[in-house]
């Protein structure tokens, strides 16, 4: 958990985070046990308040410059506060992996 716990510290510390989910989602892959390769992020955060979802996006990507370079997928979910109340407290469910015989 050593990736997982760095990028959950970087986004607290780069955000005014009202929710953070981070999953790690690599054991759906064709990737050794333990891996911390996929994953999927829901964060929350009134920073998103007019932005395009590419803007939120580039933001994300930003603050996780380092992190990025060792992990292979990161699915993000960026919400305001209002958006993630209308969605009821929601993110999307990620897709099964398509390859990697899984």
């Amino acid at each position: 958990m050593i990736i997982e716990n760095e990028i959950r510290e970087t986004l607290q510390r780069a955000f005014n985070v009202h929710h953070l989910e981070l999953e790690n989602e690599s054991y759906k892959h064709n990737v050794p046990e333990g891996s911390e390769s996929h994953f999927k992020l829901t964060l929350v955060s009134n920073v998103f308040e007019g932005k395009r979802l590419v803007q939120r996006h580039q933001l994300i990507y930003g603050a996780l410059t380092d992190q990025m370079q060792k992990i292979h997928a990161l699915a993000i979910h960026p919400y305001t506060l209002e958006e993630w109340e209308a969605r009821k407290y929601e993110a999307p469910l990620s897709p099964d992996c398509m390859g990697g015989g899984h």
